[in-house]
């Protein structure tokens, strides 16, 4: 009977260390660029496509390419929101981070920080004024005003039909004039469409 009862335990031991095994996650690198679309979901190789097309149309519109023509300077731009508006939890700051670093790359236009780091930034110069000497502490009221604001949306058109779905997601981006609040320049991108088949119940 110890015998018949150690071998249950042994039995059972054996098979909680193979279903520890199987559970492992097996691990593969892959280069930055690799396009890996495992779910059909919105991806980093989606951001990518949708940002170079975005600010490329960016720079070359008219007000945006004459403006240091007219202005004898680069134009000054702030990130605004960008919205996600789809029926996913897609973090839109990597879209506006994303913008943000292929313009200043471009060396075509400056930046000023996001409302967030600038309202930090006032508060570490105001309090600078009490604490740190009168030759290092920063001066109130030097800010680079912004010309542009840049705002957006990802939105996402689904479609169901049996095992299939397509998601077509649509990218659009505003600059607007602080100044005036006239729309300087719109665009969009709807370059982005998969069809994600399921697979079918086995019965």
């Amino acid at each position: 009977m110890k015998s018949c009862g150690k071998r249950i335990v042994l039995a059972a031991a054996g098979a909680l260390l193979l279903a520890g095994c199987a559970s492992t996650p097996k691990t593969k690198r892959v280069s930055s660029g690799a396009v890996t679309d495992l779910t059909g979901y919105w991806n980093d190789t989606d951001v990518d496509i949708v940002c170079k097309d975005l600010i490329a149309k960016f720079l070359e519109s008219p007000r945006v390419a004459g403006f240091e023509a007219k202005n004898s300077r680069l134009p000054v731009i702030r990130v605004g929101n960008f919205k996600n508006a789809s029926s996913e939890p897609i973090d839109t700051s990597i879209v506006s981070k994303r913008m943000q670093v292929q313009i200043l790359n471009s060396g075509k236009a400056e930046f000023v920080a996001d409302s967030g780091v600038s309202a930090e930034l006032r508060a570490e110069a105001q309090e600078q004024q009490s604490w740190s000497s009168e030759d290092t502490a920063a001066a109130l009221a030097e800010e680079t005003g912004a010309d542009f604001l840049l705002t957006g949306a990802v939105k996402t058109i689904i479609q169901t039909a049996d095992n299939q779905q397509v998601r077509a997601y649509d990218v659009t981006a505003d600059a607007t004039d602080i100044t005036t609040h006239r729309i300087i320049w719109s665009e969009e991108n709807n370059a982005i469409k998969k069809i994600v088949k399921k697979a079918k119940a086995k019965l």
